[in-house]
């Protein structure tokens, strides 16, 4: 039974972009996913994106991704959201992706903005509505022009938001402005999708977070999250105000390679990286210990 969601939060509230954990001769490791799906699960989030930048898609197959949602859905699904990323620059692969994970039976799609093609804003609406029309899935949209070069617009959100499986957006633009605009104009389930924006984005409207610092401060955001909602601003600020360091350091440098770094160090499944992503220095995991031990994070 996939857990319980309402049109407010379709996906849950804190959910994490889950890395993918490799072996040490870069194959896939199933069952390390499983056991650090369950860990995240039991910290506190509600949902986990499986197959997002943060698990290294780029350098996965089509049956790796598969494999990859079946194993997370196994091991959390009657008890999180688990949302398969889809999102490539071929519409044509991203439906065969999207049709792959309804029939493995992920809870919904995280649809990232086409990358590098750089597409008008009606090649996007065409894109997102094609993927909402290929499967009976809720259907999160990603925008994070920073990454794929063209941002959503506010206008092309509010024609998307008309189609009924079109739910939710995961917001990286950074701008609080055209998020509140958007939030108010779209009637979307509103994400932050950058971790250090996540109490203000709150603020204007957004219901939850996907998060990649969740795979190490996952109660904090709750207990953030829940300070927010109950109306306890003061608890929420301090909550963000001590994550800070958290914030700051997971993203120094590529956040994949921070994530699977901070793992390592507490000796859950994470594994090396696939090239082009490399692992950090000695020096950079030297100053990713100490900004997480700032933030009260344990290694």
């Amino acid at each position: 039974m996939a857990p319980i969601s309402t049109p407010q939060t379709p996906f849950g509230r804190v959910l994490t972009a889950m890395i993918t954990p490799f072996t040490a001769d870069g194959a896939l490791d199933l069952d390390g996913a499983q056991r650090l799906a369950v860990h995240l699960v039991d910290a506190g989030n509600d949902g986990l994106i499986v197959n997002g930048t943060t698990g290294e898609s780029p350098t996965t197959t089509d049956a790796e991704k598969n494999d990859l949602v079946r194993a997370v859905l196994e091991a959390v699904g009657d008890r999180a959201h688990v949302v398969a990323g889809i999102g490539t620059n071929d519409t044509r692969h991203t439906l065969e992706l999207a049709r792959q994970a309804e029939r493995t039976g992920a809870h919904g799609l995280l649809a990232v903005t086409p990358y590098y093609s750089k597409p008008p804003q009606e090649g996007l609406f065409q894109h997102f509505t094609a993927i909402a029309d290929a499967t009976g899935l809720p259907v999160m949209l990603y925008d994070i022009p920073g990454r794929s070069g063209v941002p959503i617009n506010t206008e092309t959100l509010v024609r998307l938001a008309e189609h009924p499986r079109i739910v939710a957006n995961k917001d990286a633009k950074g701008d609080l402005g055209r998020a509140s605009w958007a939030i108010a104009q779209s009637g979307l389930a509103w994400y932050s999708g950058d971790d250090m924006l996540n109490l203000p984005l709150l603020s204007v409207g957004a219901v939850g977070f996907v998060s990649v610092v969740g795979h190490v401060v996952a109660p904090e955001l709750r207990a953030m999250l829940e300070a927010h909602v109950g109306g306890d601003v003061q608890k929420a600020t301090e909550i963000h105000q001590k994550l800070l360091p958290v914030f700051t350091g997971m993203f120094r440098t590529q956040g994949v390679m921070t994530t699977k770094a901070a793992l390592n160090l507490q000796g859950l499944p994470a594994g090396p990286l696939r090239l082009p992503l490399v692992g950090l220095s000695d020096e950079e995991t030297a100053q990713l210990k100490l900004d997480l031990a700032a933030g009260g994070v344990q290694l």
